[in-house]
Formats: structure tokens, sequence, C-alpha cells
């Protein structure tokens, strides 16, 4: 029999994240990732990593490995260029929702250089979420997938279905992810705008940007995060223009 989830919240501050500054790179990481490793903060849920990450122009992520992995990128400013082993190439941007599934194995790079495809040179960093989330089955065939949500759709006040496996989610998330227990929301909100968070066993909150209230608990500010244990439902509103994103998951990595 599976022992019941004791309902719990359990608020991370920004300045309490893992940090690695590579002069190019200024990351803040949620979970233990690359030399950061603390055994008690490995996951939540499903999630492994939620990275908040900042890359100078002309720079990025040389060419590496990924497997068996979820991987979804979340622009919040700027643009990253992305390229990998199976012919996928392009330019990720504010609203849109990328997904790579990394399954046998695949090689991908993430640069801030549009301007080598587009020709138009810039000075902007890129500022990314970027996400990995457990597949609910190993050793599948390495997939991309891409698609901008609309504008309207984003600034709505709602929560948004960026990427999920779920069945009900089927023809609704912009993208697809391999695991039937996980999915992911985005919502912009204006001053005074709230949404309901979803009641699940594990719920991931991050707010990448502005501040929001959380119902029943302390306010949180540009990269705080909460995870919700066996619990949900509480209002989150926005008392300047904020962004967040919700991870709804229904299963949890083995201990």
């Amino acid at each position: 029999m599976r022992t019941p989830l004791n309902p719990q919240i359990d608020i991370r501050r920004a300045d309490d994240r893992f940090k690695t500054d590579f002069g190019w790179l200024d990351s803040k990481h949620s979970f233990s990732f690359g030399h950061h490793n603390d055994r008690h903060n490995t996951h939540h849920g499903l999630l492994l990593v939620n990275n908040d990450d900042i890359v100078v122009p002309g720079t990025g992520f040389e060419t590496h490995p990924h497997r068996d992995m979820e991987i979804v990128t979340w622009v919040l400013r700027g643009s990253l260029v992305h390229q990998d082993s199976i012919g996928h190439n392009g330019v990720i941007y504010p609203g849109l929702a990328q997904r790579m599934s990394a399954g046998t194995g695949i090689l991908h790079s993430e640069k801030n250089d549009s301007w080598r495809l587009q020709d138009n040179k810039h000075d902007e960093s890129v500022h990314f979420v970027q996400m990995w989330v457990a597949p609910d089955e190993a050793g599948i065939t390495p997939g991309y997938e891409q698609l901008e949500i609309d504008e309207k759709l984003l600034s709505s006040g709602s929560l948004i279905p960026v990427a999920s496996g779920m069945d009900r989610h089927d023809g609704e998330a912009a993208i697809r992810i391999k695991n039937r227990y996980a999915a992911l929301y985005a919502a912009r909100l204006t001053p005074g705008q709230s949404v309901e968070l979803p009641e699940a066993p594990y719920l991931h909150l991050f707010v990448p940007r502005g501040n929001v209230t959380l119902e029943g608990a302390d306010a949180l500010h540009t990269g705080d995060a909460v995870r919700f244990t066996a619990t949900g439902g509480q209002r989150v509103t926005a008392t300047e223009p904020a962004e967040i994103l919700v991870w709804e998951m229904h299963a949890t990595l083995a201990a």
C-alpha cells in the first residue's frame, strides 16, 4: 500500500539557490546540478532541473550530450539558438515553447548568437529557464518540438498548458512531453490578476520575474520557488507585472 503524502508547502528563496558564474553564463540552480551536489536536494516530483540562466551575446553551451530526459526551455528575454544532432535548428524566443526528448541519446548546442542565422547582430543577453523532467519510458527515439503560443493567450491571466504528457491535455498543450504524469503551465500576470494552482501530489511553482503573493503564505519575489506536496488550489496574485511557471506532477522519482 502506498504511504499517504503529508501536505507540505516548502518555500525556496532565490538567494538560497546554487550558483554558477562563468562570466559568459550566470546560472541559478533550484536542484543539485553540475558540481553542486546535495543529496537532499535532487528533485521534486519528476522535476530534476530548474535552471535560471543568463547567457551573454556571442557565447553559449557548446555541443554536449543528453540521454533519457525531457528538456523544456522557456525564454524570458532575448533569443537562443538551438542546434542538434538529429537535424533541428532554430531560434527560441519569448512565447515559444520548446521541448527536446533526449531518449537514446542526442547532441545539441544552445547559443546566444541568433545573428548567425538572421544577420542582425545584437548585444542583448538571453534569459531563459531550462527544466528537465524524467520520461516515463527510457530508450525512446530522440525528438524535438516547438510551437509559438499566442501572445493574447499567454497574457490572459490564466495558466496556459505549455508542455504536457497528460491525456487530458492532448490537443490543448502547446507541446507534448514523454511523461503522462507531468504538465507545465505558464502565466503572465498584470498587477491584481490571479490564478488558482492545480491540485496534485507534487507541484512546483517558480517565479522567473516579478512579484506575487501566494494565498496563505509569504510574498514571492523574482527567483523564488515553492514545492508543494499533496496540496494545491491556492491562488497566486501578481503585485507587479509577473510571470510564473507551474509544474503539475502525479508521480515522483524513486528515492
